[in-house]
């Protein structure tokens, strides 16, 4: 079974949230990602791919080098996801607050 990798899989990690944030400002290569990392170059090639999986990130070869460069539109599936959750979770509470007050004033 091949595995499907979505946005929220590159999110739910820490070190691809940060590596998505360093992209935000531009492209950078994998010596530019790892520079503030204290994790090895392995590691972060392996979270780069994850990404790169996920589409979060697109990465061309420069010359003998290759460099990663966000791809913040991914992010639109999540801002749409919590907009939806937010709106069924007032929707709730607000039927809890009706029925609780409903309750307690009889």
């Amino acid at each position: 079974m091949i595995e499907r990798r979505d946005v929220f899989q590159a999110i739910a990690d820490p070190t691809r949230r940060i590596i998505i944030q360093k992209l935000s400002h531009g492209p950078l290569n994998l010596a530019g990602i790892i520079e503030d990392f204290d994790i090895s170059r392995q590691a972060i090639a392996k979270h780069i791919k994850v990404l790169n999986e996920c589409g979060m990130i697109s990465i061309t070869q420069k010359g003998r080098e290759q460099v990663c460069e966000a791809r913040l539109e991914q992010l639109d599936e999540v801002t749409h996801w919590v907009a939806e959750s937010r709106k069924l979770w007032t929707q709730r509470f607000e039927k809890l607050e009706k029925f609780l007050d409903d309750t307690s004033s009889e």
